[in-house]
């Protein structure tokens, strides 16, 4: 059985060069998607992680006997504030937020309404807490297309993006005949629960046009 990982197929959209802006044409791809707002560390931004991470597992295993299968995508996020300058000073509490995991095009909405059934009776039957049910119904399937985007790779702690898409937004971005359109997005590549701080990978990535 073929695995797919996106990692190696679309490497171009998850690689970068830490100090180096690429301008990319991103193609149509298909997420699990769940909203919310302010600081990632708090209770609702871990409940709708966890419920995404929860029904991807189940779509990848939904799929075995199928005979398909894929390496779960790492996390994405779209961001925005009602002032970018929020993201420049981390002001959480002003940020808002689209929670995402990249799912297989064969996936589609009764896929996830059977894994959805299947997660919520499964969350039941155990003693320890799970994702609960209202943030798993929030959960959504769409696709995105992103089309021409600025990224690169940080490497270093979340809290210093700050400088980097200040360098983005004010000097590349306006340098090369662009401008910003859509919402700011960014791909973790490391697990902040495993990799120490200094040595996480994240794509930063803004949509842009032609000026």
């Amino acid at each position: 059985m073929l695995k797919t990982d996106f990692k190696k197929t679309d490497k171009l959209f998850y690689s970068g060069k830490s100090g180096r802006f690429d301008i990319l044409e991103i193609s149509r791809m298909r997420f699990l998607r769940i909203d919310g707002a302010g600081d990632p560390k708090n209770v609702d931004y871990g409940r709708a992680v966890a419920a995404l991470y929860a029904l991807s597992y189940g779509l990848k295993f939904h799929g075995k006997p199928q005979g398909v299968d894929h390496v779960v995508p790492p996390l994405e996020g779209l961001w925005w504030a009602d002032d970018i300058g929020a993201f420049i000073s981390r002001d959480k509490d002003r940020w808002k937020w689209t929670m995402m995991i990249r799912q297989p095009d064969w996936v589609d909405g009764s896929a996830l309404a059977n894994v959805l059934k299947k997660t919520i009776e499964k969350t039941a039957k155990k003693k320890q807490a799970g994702p609960d049910e209202p943030t798993l119904h929030a959960v959504r399937l769409e696709d995105i297309e992103e089309g021409l985007v600025v990224q690169t790779l940080h490497i270093g702690p979340y809290d210093d993006e700050g400088p980097v898409l200040r360098d983005m937004h004010q000097r590349f971005i306006p340098e090369n005949g662009l401008k910003e359109r859509g919402l700011h997005h960014e791909i973790y590549l490391g697990d902040p629960r495993k990799v120490a701080p200094e040595k996480l990978k994240t794509i930063l990535r803004q949509p842009v046009a032609r000026a």
